[in-house]
Order: C-alpha cells, then sequence, then structure tokens
C-alpha cells in the first residue's frame, strides 16, 4: 500500500512540472491578448466619445424641435383674430386658445399685470404655478418652459405673454403632457455612453430621464433645449481600461504576452520530467472547522428583537476610503454606498461603543430613496456589534440629536445625505454625546480596513416615534407673541414632517410650500444657502403678503430666510439677531462662528458684551468647540445655527429650533418696529454668496491650498489659516479654503462697498492664478 502511495505521488509531482511551463505560457498568451484588446479600446476611445457627443446633439435637436412646434402653434393660436377679440374676457379667450391648441391639457389666460394671481390663494392656485407667471411677468427674456410633478404625472408648463398690437394684453398658462418628449428622448440613442435628460442648476439640478450605460456617471457636457429650461447632460463612454492610456505601451506589452507564452510552449517540449517527492499528507472532512448556522436577521415587526445577525455569505467589496469625510460619512449610492458598507460602519460605530460603555444608539433617516435600505444595514451592523438599536423612522436630522438626549442614549446615527444630490446619502454619528469628525471618522475606516468587527452580537431592535416630545419640549420653550403669517419651504425634504407643526404650534399662521417628503426633490434642490433656490419662497411670501419667508435644507438642520420684499437675509447676519438676542440674558458668553462669515460679526457680538470667536467650517467641530468653550450660541454661514443659552436647547444644529427662535425675536420687536425695519438695523455688507469650483479628485483641493498656502503672502492684511486661507482689510475680507464634502475649493469675498470687494478679489486672482494659471475661478 505504501509503494502505490508513493508511486501516485511521484507521478503527481511528475505531471505538475509537465503543466507549468503550460500554464505560465497560457497566462502570458491570455495576458497579451487582454493588452490587444486594451489597445484597441485606447484607439477607440476618442471615437466612442464622439460619438456620444453627436448623439446628443441629436437629442438636444429633437427635443428642441418637439417644443419648438408646439410654441409656434401657440403663437399662430395668440394670434388667431377670435382670441384677441375675446381677450378681455379670459375664460372666453383661453377657450378657443384651447380649441386652437389640441396638444395641450391646460390652457388658462390672466390679466395683462396678473392682479388675479396675486391675490390668488397659493395652496389653492399652485405655487410652481404662480411663481412661474410671476417670474414671466417680471422677465426681459423669452417664456422659458420647465417640468412640474403632479403625484407620479409630469408635465410641461410655460407662461405666454399674448399681445395685441405690441401691447401685451393677457398672459397664458399652459401645461403640455410630458410624454412625447419623454418618449423621444427614451427612443435616442446614447452613442455608447450616457445622457441624462436633467432640469436645474449644476450638481444640484433634477435627473428626470436617463440613458446608456448606469456604469458611467453623467457629468461634463451640457447642451440647453431652447426655449426650455431643461437640458442633456453626457457622459463620454468609459472603457475598461486599466493600463496608462498609451497605444504604443499596449502594443509592446501585447507582443511581450504573445511572444513569452510562444517561447514557455516551445521550450516545454524540451523540459526533462523526472521528479520524485513525498507524499501529500490526507485532509479529513472531519478536520475543516466548522462555523455554526446562524438563526436569520429579524424582521422589523415593532416589538423588541434579540438574535443573532446573519454575517454576509460573501466577502465584502473594498471601501471607499473617499466616503469618510471631515465631518461625517457621505458617498453616492450605487457607487460608494450600499447596505453592505452601512453594515460594516454600524459595526464599526457598535465596537467603539462598546469600548466606552456605551450599548444603546437611535437611527433615524431623512427621505432620501436610499434611506430605508441603508438605516436597516447600518441597525444589522450596530446589532451585529452587541448594541441595541432605536429606530425613530423618517425624521429630521435634528429630531436623531433630540432623541439621543430625551432617551439618554447619548447615542445616535442620521441617515441623510444633507443638501446634497437625491442620490447622495451618508451619516452624522453622535457617540457618547460627541459629535464624530475628522480622527474619530478615520478610526472608523481604520477598524473596518482591518477587519477589527464584532460579528456575533444580539443587539435588539425596537421602534418608537420621537415627534411628539420633540414638538412639546421646542413649544414648551419658545412662543410669538403675535401671530406671523410664514411661508414654510421643504424643499421635499425630512423637515416637512415636522416644521409646519412646530411653527403653528408656536403660533404662527403657516402657508407650507413643498412640505411633502419626496427624496427626489422634484421642485428645488434642498439648500437654503443656494440663492437660486429661494425663488419660488420669493414669489410666495411677496404674492401671498407673508410676513417671511423659511426654508430647510434636505435634513432640516439647516435654515434660509427671506423678507416680504424678497431680501435673502444671509446666515451671518441671522446670527447677529441671535447673538445680540441671546447675550441680552447672558452678558459674557462666548459666540462661535465660521471662517465664511462676515468680519462685521466680530463687532456686533462685543457690542452686545460677548466673546467672538472665529473657528472652522463644519457642524461636528463647531459642536465640538461649544463642549470646549462652553459657548452659548454658534453659527456657520451654510445656516447652521447651535443654541446652548441657559439650557434653553442642547447646543446641535438644528433648522427648525434656529426657526422658532427667529419667530419668537421678530414676533416681540413688532412694537417698536417692522420686520423689515429689524433687519436693516443689522450691519450691512456687500457680498458673494459661497463659490464653488470643483476640482478633478478627491484631495486636490487640498494639495492646492497646501501650494497655494506656500507660495502666497497677503503682506498688508490679517491672515487667518485655521481653516483655509482667510485674509481680512479694514473694509473687507476674502477667504479660500478646500470643502471637506465635496472635491472643491469654495471661496468668499465681502467688503464695505463693491470698489472694495472687486480690490479683494482682484488680489486672490492674482495670487490664485500665480499658483495654477488654468484655474477656472467662479469670480
Amino acid at each position: 500500500m505504501a509503494g502505490k502511495e508513493g508511486g501516485e505521488g511521484r507521478g503527481s509531482r511528475t505531471d505538475l512540472r509537465r503543466l507549468l511551463p503550460l500554464a505560465g505560457a497560457t497566462l502570458l498568451i491570455v495576458a497579451g491578448a487582454f493588452c490587444a484588446w486594451q489597445a484597441w479600446l485606447i484607439a477607440d476611445e476618442s471615437a466612442a466619445a464622439e460619438r456620444t457627443r453627436a448623439a446628443q446633439r441629436q437629442t438636444v435637436s429633437e427635443l428642441a424641435s418637439l417644443y419648438g412646434a408646439k410654441r409656434q402653434q401657440f403663437l399662430r393660436a395668440a394670434a388667431d383674430p377670435s382670441v384677441e377679440a375675446a381677450i378681455d374676457d379670459h375664460a372666453a379667450a383661453a377657450a378657443r386658445l384651447h380649441a386652437l391648441l389640441p396638444a395641450a391639457k391646460v390652457v388658462e389666460v390672466y390679466s395683462a399685470g396678473l392682479d388675479e394671481v396675486v391675490r390668488a390663494n397659493f395652496r389653492e392656485f399652485g405655487y410652481a404655478k404662480a411663481a412661474q407667471l410671476m417670474a414671466a411677468l417680471g422677465s426681459s427674456e423669452p417664456p422659458v418652459a420647465a417640468t412640474t410633478l403632479h403625484g407620479s404625472e409630469r408635465n410641461l408648463s410655460v407662461a405666454e405673454p399674448i399681445s395685441v398690437g405690441g401691447t401685451v394684453r393677457a398672459w397664458a398658462w399652459l401645461e403640455y403632457p410630458f410624454d412625447d418628449m419623454a418618449a423621444r428622448f427614451e427612443a435616442s440613442s446614447p452613442g455608447g455612453g450616457r445622457l441624462a435628460l436633467r432640469q436645474g442648476d449644476g450638481d444640484t439640478g433634477t435627473t428626470l430621464l436617463a440613458k446608456g450605460s448606469r456604469s458611467v456617471g453623467v457629468d461634463g457636457q451640457e447642451i440647453v433645449i431652447a426655449g426650455t429650461s431643461l437640458y442633456v447632460k453626457a457622459a463620454m463612454p468609459e472603457a475598461f481600461i486599466v493600463i496608462p492610456h498609451s497605444e504604443l505601451l499596449a502594443v509592446l506589452l501585447t507582443l511581450i504576452g504573445l511572444g513569452g507564452g510562444a517561447f514557455l510552449l516551445w521550450s516545454s517540449r524540451r523540459q526533462p520530467t523526472v521528479v520524485e517527492a513525498e507524499p501529500e499528507p490526507e485532509i479529513l472532512v472531519a478536520d475543516v472547522p466548522r462555523r455554526p448556522r446562524l438563526p436569520p436577521t429579524p424582521q422589523a415587526g415593532g416589538n423588541v428583537v434579540r438574535e443573532t445577525v446573519r454575517a454576509p455569505a460573501t466577502a465584502p467589496a473594498a471601501i471607499d476610503p473617499s466616503i469618510f469625510r471631515a465631518y461625517d460619512i457621505r458617498g453616492v449610492v450605487g457607487t460608494s454606498l450600499s447596505p453592505d458598507v452601512a453594515r460594516r460602519i454600524g459595526q464599526a460605530i457598535g465596537g467603539l461603543m462598546t469600548e466606552r460603555g456605551l450599548h444603546e444608539i437611535v437611527v433615524g433617516r431623512d427621505g432620501r430613496l436610499s434611506g430605508e435600505a441603508l438605516t436597516a444595514g447600518l441597525s444589522d451592523g450596530l446589532r451585529a456589534a452587541g448594541i441595541d438599536v432605536i429606530d425613530i423612522g423618517l425624521v429630521p436630522t435634528p429630531l436623531v440629536y433630540f432623541a439621543a438626549y430625551h432617551l439618554g442614549t447619548g447615542c445616535g446615527v442620521a441617515v441623510t445625505g444633507s443638501h446634497n444630490p437625491a442620490d447622495h446619502n451618508g451619516f452624522k454619528i453622535v457617540v457618547g454625546a460627541e459629535t464624530l469628525a475628522d480622527a474619530a471618522i478615520t478610526d472608523l475606516y481604520r477598524r473596518i480596513v482591518e477587519g477589527r468587527l464584532r460579528e456575533d452580537g444580539v443587539g435588539t431592535w425596537r421602534e418608537q416615534s420621537i415627534i411628539e416630545p420633540y414638538v412639546a419640549r421646542i413649544v414648551g420653550d419658545v412662543s410669538a407673541e403675535r401671530r406671523l403669517k410664514v411661508v414654510v419651504d421643504a424643499g421635499n425634504g425630512a423637515a416637512g414632517v415636522v416644521a409646519p407643526r412646530v411653527l403653528e404650534d408656536i403660533g404662527c399662521e403657516v402657508i407650507p410650500l413643498y412640505c411633502e417628503v419626496d427624496g427626489r426633490f422634484p421642485n428645488h434642490h434642498p439648500d437654503p444657502s443656494d440663492p437660486r433656490n429661494l425663488g419660488d419662497l420669493i414669489a410666495a411670501v411677496h404674492t401671498i403678503g407673508a410676513d417671511l419667508g423659511i426654508a430647510f435644507d434636505g435634513d432640516g438642520d439647516r435654515l434660509g430666510v427671506v423678507t416680504a420684499s424678497g431680501e435673502i437675509i444671509f446666515a451671518d447676519r441671522l446670527l447677529m439677531l441671535f447673538a445680540q438676542d441671546v447675550l441680552s440674558r447672558n452678558p459674557g458668553a462666548t459666540v462661535i462662528y465660521d471662517v465664511k462669515c462676515t468680519g462685521h460679526l466680530r463687532k456686533v457680538i462685543q457690542d452686545a458684551a460677548g466673546v467672538p470667536l472665529m473657528w472652522r467650517t463644519g457642524h461636528s467641530l463647531i459642536k465640538s468647540k461649544m463642549r470646549d468653550t462652553g459657548a452659548a450660541l454658534a453659527g456657520e454661514m451654510s445656516g447652521h445655527f447651535f443654541f446652548a443659552d441657559n439650557n434653553r436647547w442642547y447646543g446641535f444644529d438644528d433648522g427648525i429650533y434656529a426657526a422658532a427662535r427667529l419667530l419668537e425675536i421678530v414676533a416681540g420687536d413688532l412694537e417698536e418696529r417692522t420686520v423689515a425695519e429689524l433687519f436693516d438695523a443689522l450691519p450691512r455688507s456687500v457680498s458673494t454668496p459661497e463659490l464653488k469650483m470643483p476640482v478633478a479628485e478627491e484631495g486636490s483641493a487640498f494639495r492646492f491650498m497646501e501650494s497655494f498656502s506656500a507660495a502666497s503672502s497677503f503682506e498688508d492684511a490679517r491672515v487667518t489659516t485655521i481653516d483655509g486661507i482667510r485674509v481680512d482689510w479694514p473694509d473687507g475680507w476674502g477667504l479660500v479654503r478646500a470643502s471637506n464634502t465635496s472635491p472643491a475649493l469654495i471661496f468668499r469675498f465681502d467688503a464695505d462697498n463693491a470698489k472694495s470687494l472687486e480690490r479683494i478679489k482682484q488680489a486672490f486672482r492674482q495670487r490664485l492664478l500665480a499658483v495654477d494659471r488654468n484655474l477656472p475661478l467662479p469670480f
């Protein structure tokens, strides 16, 4: 028996010796063939890009022709004598126009001054319709068609003037089905890349339809469809090219692979094959360790559940380090974020909590479509790490922070993409009453890549509503002495589930605008710090005659404000008002503001007997500094406000609570001043909004800032480098910093007058372009 086994061993080794050259030759030939394929892809890349651009141009041309035909039909109908004869009878004119425009779903006619629109009840009339009409009335540009969403049905609407004898005598509001344009787009060819039909500005726009490879993002080239606010954006096809983009190198590697493989095949025929070896030991099935089968993951049922959480059946994919940001974790769903990634993040958070002796956490999510799946993955990971999970459902982020206090956990995770596009999401994390930032976020990533994740925990899961206690807590603290009329624009974000009720319960009349939660954000991007997102709110406040307009971002932790005159009150001026109010009861308290805020803040705080402190941008960094200094108030230019005065609130950023405090101040001041006079009393300056310049890749903004800091000097000014480079002159200041939330450089400029502002901008231009003359500066 022993001799037989030894013979079998020697035969196996002999076969192996013969097979090794053959295997090597096969690998080289396959590699050579792969390099040949790569060479072909590289050669074809530019042609494929041109095919996509041609497809984009063709699609835009077809859609423009389709809408152009509708508009020409309207212009002919509006010039019809029967319409002109009935122009003063709006119902009759609308009926006649509708007869001449059978493709239109709705045709309505209004007076030349839109008086009836101004007096309308916008809740019944329609905010979007009113905004479109009012925008057309105040514009000298040709009318622009836009899409609106009614439930699941999308339509195309436009406000058109009706002129008689060269004078505008009326306005027509037309609504067409969007189906024909959608069908035309769907019938188009993406040319090998990816095309998206979009509406809105840049990265904050909404994708209506998309065609082409899902592996290719939509960025870069965009072409507007004439006569509309729609545009087609194209992404060039990305071939699977893993070698340097060089045809010569690809050909050389092809020759090496194929030639080397052929040589090994030839040499293997001349190789001797006698080899002796010891027999391999047998491995018995009984010797292989087995893990016990675990019970299935429990389903949400409302009761406390305690079961071992099932580990993933397959090895997890690599995790993208770029999602671990300075303030929180965030990425693109389907690209860098998935339920599996969320699960591992939950395990890492659970490990940190266990080390700190913490065993219970609150989890909530905003209204994004991906939120439920990511929350489920996160909760599974937390429970696998032995942590008990309290799921508070779909709520604004501040309610997660509130629940961590109210329920006594001291820990919470908000699953939210904040103010970012609809396909983004992420996690804002509190452990032991500390919002994780910087090194603490990096530590979570390190735990994941090093595999320091627990799998065998038996954490529980239960649901609990927190909205009622939250509303009661604010209403018990804040009240408006007078009944203000307020328009609330939630941007279809999570604030819509609670903000209107809070403001009504403190004594205001609330007119809701886009307060239905819709994770697609169909009406506008949910970021009130960008003036482009406040157009509908301004129109509604003006038309309704409201005292103020209040806007929130996607997860309700940012606040935006507009006045009845349409003025946007930027966050640094709101912070002046909050500081005066807080310091009137807390003289000597510290007030923190970020590097993007106006230089006038320092003097306002000092005049109110406070201590001003400029700090780094970022909600988690501001909260950490508040704990270190015992500050009573803080604020950021982005619209985050943090109240911690006299134990009235908890020191976390809450746009809804900040709105309540603002209305309390405004209502209490109306006996002495109007709303306009209240804000006019605050120092003004000429300033830019936050300007963003995207960069090519993650990390390049920080590398540029290192070069800029080393190469530039501002001898005639005070330079602050706690977050980027802020330069203060006696009459204004400028700032450039790397964004911590996206690959971009951020700029802001503020001065006493327009001449000083331009001088400061020019000083930055010269120094920035001296470092890189190709920078596409946004100012």
